[in-house]
């Protein structure tokens, strides 16, 4: 009898729709899935009603994206790779980030290859991995004893091999906020210049940083311009998740093979909404918008750790995201992230993730007192689940 493809069989419903779906049951504040509960800015909302109501831009986008918006990625790139960016060969947009993803894992991945992922990881790059047929060698970060995460050069290094084919580097990075250094990225340059890897960079929250941390684009460095992979995510930077709008930006060779992949899978992307991306990409300098953006998330970060400290919970403090990773220890006995998370939805009435579920099993151990919050929500909202934490 005829049956679904082995591959699959992995797959089952991911931690994000389980734990939303408890919290819808339960009634609970929603501080599990990011995206947040207010409004985008009103200029990027009449970019996309003046978009929309244009008669003569309703039909197929180019398959790469709009001339006019890789331009204007193009230009916004620039001054962070310390380069020129040829918009027409080097910029694919995308149905958001995850298919830029899996286009360029698809694109770069053959089976029987390796991928290194630095843990916890964002979740559908395993699955990316599987997909393409190739498995994946895992290094994880640990809390560096400050309230940070830190990278073990040693276990990186052990990482390599002469299998590898690409390491996805996450900065800022989900869930811990960790902003990487320019020393941590230097030596994954060296590593991917010595084997001859090619690093997929998710870099969707590189407008959203906290503090004194600064962002540096692996494909910045020298020796990286070709073999970097930058993805960006107008979802993250303009409060649009839903629109599905983010980008792949690589050299000539890399952007041909992304694109070869990407034509199968949405050929192009919406084109009313790409027409106001690029109109809220060209305002935002000018209005000061990413300025506005990095302070409206620190505070509302600083409002969250506030409320986990008051709360029995011991959070390690992001340098960028809007998530937060927190110890519950001090909150009692629970068999592991994932039972405390079910009980902190059902009984306490605040939704997070557990964050094991972004390790693979050897290393799940590592985040069995751990759990994950998002604060990219009304203050009202943070408010009402720092009462209910404090309630507890």
């Amino acid at each position: 009898m005829a049956g679904p493809a082995r591959r699959t069989l992995a797959f089952g419903e991911t931690i994000f729709s389980e734990i939303t779906e408890l919290a819808r049951q339960h009634g609970a504040v929603n501080l599990g899935q990011g995206f947040p509960d207010f409004a985008p800015p009103d200029f990027v909302l009449e970019a996309a009603r003046e978009a929309v109501g244009r008669a003569d831009r309703q039909q197929y986008a180019r398959g790469a994206g709009l001339p006019e918006l890789v331009q204007a990625i193009a230009a916004d790139l620039e001054p962070r790779l310390g380069r020129a960016v040829d918009p027409m060969a080097e910029v694919t947009v995308t149905v958001g980030a995850t298919e830029g993803l899996f286009a360029a894992t698809l694109a770069l991945v053959d089976p029987g290859r390796e991928a290194v992922l630095i843990e916890p990881f964002y979740d559908s790059y395993p699955a990316n991995v599987s997909i393409a047929g190739g498995s994946c060698r895992h290094v994880p970060l640990r809390p560096d004893g400050s309230g940070g995460w830190a990278l073990d050069p040693d276990e990186l290094r052990r990482a390599f091999s002469a299998r590898t084919a690409v390491i996805f580097v996450n900065t800022p990075h989900n869930p811990t906020g960790k902003v990487f250094g320019r020393g941590e990225l230097e030596l994954i340059a060296e590593l991917c210049i010595r084997h001859d890897v090619v690093a997929i960079c998710d870099e969707v929250y590189d407008r959203i940083l906290f503090d004194d941390a600064k962002h540096v684009s692996l494909a910045s460095l020298p020796g990286m311009q070709e073999r970097t992979v930058t993805l960006g995510s107008a979802g993250k930077t303009f409060s649009v998740t839903g629109w599905k709008i983010g980008w792949a930006a690589a050299c000539p060779w890399l952007s041909t093979a992304i694109r070869r992949v990407h034509q199968w899978i949405p050929f192009c992307v919406a084109t009313p909404l790409q027409l106001a991306v690029c109109r809220a990409l060209e305002q935002a300098p000018g209005r000061g918008y990413h300025d506005w953006l990095r302070g409206m998330y620190q505070a509302k970060r600083d409002r969250l750790v506030q409320a986990l400290r008051a709360a029995r919970l011991d959070p390690l403090v992001p340098r960028g995201t809007y998530f937060v990773v927190a110890d519950f220890s001090r909150r009692g006995e629970f068999e592991d992230d994932v039972a405390f998370c079910r009980h902190l939805t059902t009984e306490v009435g605040v939704a997070a993730i557990p964050p094991s579920t972004f390790y693979c099993a050897e290393h799940r151990h590592l985040a069995a007192r751990l759990v994950r919050f998002c604060f990219c929500k009304e203050d009202a909202t943070l408010d009402a689940a720092a009462a209910r934490l404090a309630g507890d």
